[in-house]
């Protein structure tokens, strides 16, 4: 659902500031054992015991500094310069977006670890349902075959909605002249056939006339160098990790590629509760966690049947290009009126040029501040090179992006002068190092 749509100018509602918790103090540090738990279910091999620290010291690696370094001249290049000798803490300000998903195979145990290191306050687990009706932590319902290795073992692949059909070669010109094609989705299987999965980097071949070269594409600017184990999710076994890691979580409830109610009498507010009784269970203070949908729909279910989680709901805007247009600030000023708090389109409708080919808050940006409203934003290290201008991520500035520091330039102005409250991102080190050093919590 676009943002502007007519059925969102009918009705609105949403909820509440996007709180933020200071970093785990050196006091409070204590090492925490992970061991998941039965609940009844059998979800094949478990997930190991594994030693996690609540509250590591935050670890950036290379690549913030590698950012600065390739700025270029300028007096917020000199300011993020003076902060490489610093130690950094976690911040509420970087989000984890399914982990660390620019290295590690996203929505996995080694992602989420990955991006706690980071320095990542808040950790994402975009939620979908299996066969058995479980919960489990994908990006989509329908993206096993290209996230996970389930196109690998024939038992499970012969379960998919569409198995793999390799693409159809012009054997004069060597053209593709039908893509390979495949859907695996989770409610193929049961959540015990899930955690059987290993998790990949999301990527396939079109022109693959094979399993193998369909699975074997990541691309260059990514690596499958952490693709070893790959340890796949339900949403519960998430809820744990995160809580065990001492951060906050951001559960988005993805829209159903089955038709609803699944199975007979599934219903989509069922799932919504669903959801959030999973964190009731585990005994997780609602303040803790900011629910998100694209759907309206879920919004207002959880607005009105579940409040104390409804009050910091995130409704997230899908505008796909400029050309859609931008709300208004009468649309904008509805939504404040109907409570909404909180909105997350994403960056590059923040943002615009000036005649100087300076990077500046957009219409979007202005209008939505002036509503009085609280903005987070998607996904920062998610375009892979910027040397042309950094793809659909930075479509309305493109003008001002020609090297990969510019990221940096771009993050500044969605967090000085939009003022955005948090923002997602595939390499939350980036986020961490520049909320560091300006002050952010």
């Amino acid at each position: 659902m676009h943002f502007i749509n007519t059925a969102l100018a009918a009705t609105i509602v949403l909820g509440a500031t996007f709180a933020f918790a200071a970093p785990v103090s050196a006091e409070e540090r204590s090492d925490m054992e992970f061991s998941h738990k039965d609940d009844g279910h059998h979800y094949g091999e478990r997930v190991q015991n594994h030693k996690l620290d609540q509250g590591h010291s935050v670890q950036l690696g290379p690549r913030p500094f590698y950012l600065v370094a390739d700025m270029d001249d300028s007096p917020l290049k000199k300011s993020l310069q003076k902060c490489s000798k610093r130690s950094f803490k976690r911040t509420d300000f970087s989000i984890g977006h399914r982990g660390a998903a620019m290295q590690f195979p996203e929505h996995t145990r080694e992602s989420y670890e990955a991006a706690a290191r980071m320095g990542a306050g808040i950790l994402e687990c975009d939620v979908t349902f299996t066969q058995d009706r479980e919960l489990v932590c994908r990006h989509s319902q329908c993206d096993l075959h290209t996230t996970t290795n389930i196109l690998a073992i024939p038992e499970l692949a012969t379960k998919c909605s569409v198995p793999f059909q390799p693409a159809v070669i012009d054997p004069l010109t060597g053209a593709t002249i039908t893509p390979a094609q495949a859907q695996c989705c989770t409610s193929d299987i049961t959540v015990a056939e899930f955690k059987t999965l290993k998790g990949k980097m999301d990527a396939f071949n079109p022109d693959a006339t094979t399993v193998e070269a369909y699975m074997n594409a990541t691309p260059g600017w990514r690596t499958d160098l952490y693709t070893a184990k790959g340890t796949l999710l339900t949403h519960r076994e998430s809820i744990e990790l995160f809580k065990r890691l001492g951060t906050k979580m951001t559960p988005e409830l993805k829209s159903p590629s089955v038709t609803m109610p699944f199975d007979g009498d599934y219903t989509q507010e069922a799932y919504a509760q669903q959801m959030i009784d999973e964190y009731k269970a585990a005994g997780i203070s609602a303040d803790k966690v900011f629910a998100q949908s694209f759907n309206l729909g879920d919004v207002l279910y959880w607005i009105n049947h579940e409040p104390e989680f409804g009050q910091q709901t995130v409704f997230l805007d899908d505008i796909d290009s400029i050309s859609e247009g931008y709300p208004s600030l009468t649309t904008l000023q509805v939504l404040a009126s109907q409570g909404v708090n909180i909105i997350a389109p994403p960056m590059w409708a923040l943002l615009d040029v000036d005649a100087h080919n300076r990077i500046v808050p957009s219409a979007y940006a202005v209008n939505a501040r002036a509503a009085g409203l609280d903005i987070i934003t998607w996904t920062l290290e998610r375009s892979g090179l910027l040397k042309t201008g950094g793809g659909w991520y930075y479509q309305s500035v493109t003008p001002a992006v020609n090297n990969d520091g510019d990221m940096l330039e771009a993050l500044d102005v969605l967090a000085q002068d939009v003022g955005i409250r948090g923002i997602f991102s595939d390499w939350p080190a980036t986020v961490t190092y520049y909320a560091n050093c300006k002050g952010l919590k």
